[in-house]
């Protein structure tokens, strides 16, 4: 955890404060915290200005139903809850979580540099990225698979090789599909899932390959209804953790003890459900720690 320096708009909140008080006036208060969550859990996130000591988590921002940054300023999804649920039992509230974007290239930088204490942004636990970071959990597991336009069909993995396939740099998906399932199939990587969406609506490719979770909620929103569906293949096991420094032994034990208890008390189930049942998600069973040396 790290203290955050004040920013201008508290600042100067504070010079006027005093100016008043010298002249003799009271103060009504200056909160500016506004868009604080509830303790553990709930979508809402918290506002970066708040001061004090507090967190700065990256997330995703355009991934609806798991990390995603509304036009009205608010953060919502399974990993905006998870995360804030997780501060909570490190004794932070929602109002003072600093909410970074972490887009699947930054995220081992942004944790080296230390510009975050934690990423929760759909990050798969792989040795590779081990080799620079620390990872807790894992909190959920999701599976590779294809988003394509709903008239359109692909019958097998054999299928994938004459595609033209879309996802995004730095993500396991796109390494994966390289190396493993079709090396022969066209690959266009972008820095956002939100580019690919666009390339897949007007026809520049056929199929936008994530994980199942991560598609099923582009699939749900209100602007893609009717327009695209999961292929429903099951090309992989991907087990999100929360990215940390590289051996952190006692944050990832702490996260590792949240993850725990979030699973117990029932708020896990609960996340899913209210950020993923919508999109008619079906996810399995919270899995076994197993980041614990």
């Amino acid at each position: 955890m790290r203290i955050r320096k004040a920013t201008a708009l508290a600042a100067t909140v504070l010079a006027l404060s005093l100016t008043a008080t010298a002249c003799g006036t009271e103060d009504s208060g200056n909160n500016d915290n506004g868009g604080a969550a509830s303790d553990n859990g709930g979508s809402d996130g918290g506002d970066a200005g708040s001061g004090g000591e507090g967190l700065t988590i990256g997330i995703k921002f355009d991934q609806p139903g798991l990390g995603l940054l509304t036009p009205d300023g608010e953060y919502k999804g399974l990993d905006v809850d998870v995360a804030t649920y997780i501060a909570n039992e490190l004794g932070v509230e929602a109002a003072d979580i600093e909410w970074l974007e972490a887009p699947s290239p930054e995220r081992e930088n942004l944790i080296m540099r230390g510009d975050v204490d934690l990423v929760v942004a759909t990050y798969s636990i792989t040795d590779a990225r081990k080799e620079s970071i620390s990872f807790a959990g894992p909190y959920f597991v999701a599976h590779q698979d294809l988003l394509i336009r709903v008239d359109d069909e692909v019958a097998g993995e054999d299928d994938i090789n004459d595609l033209t396939l879309c996802s995004v740099t730095g993500s396991t998906s796109a390494q994966r599909v390289k190396d493993e399932v079709a090396p022969d199939a066209a690959l266009h990587e972008f820095g956002t899932y939100s580019e690919c969406l666009a390339g897949l609506e007007n026809g520049t490719v056929d199929a936008l390959t994530t994980d199942d979770a991560i598609l099923a909620g582009y699939a749900a929103q209100p602007e893609h209804e009717g327009k695209f569906k999961l292929a429903g293949l099951n090309l992989s096991d991907e087990y999100y953790g929360v990215g940390l420094a590289k051996d952190d032994t006692e944050l990832r034990d702490q996260v590792n003890a949240a993850i725990e208890k979030m699973v117990d008390d029932g708020s896990w189930a609960e996340f899913v459900e209210a950020n993923l049942g919508p999109a008619g998600y079906e996810a399995e069973a919270a899995p076994e720690i197993t980041e614990t040396d």
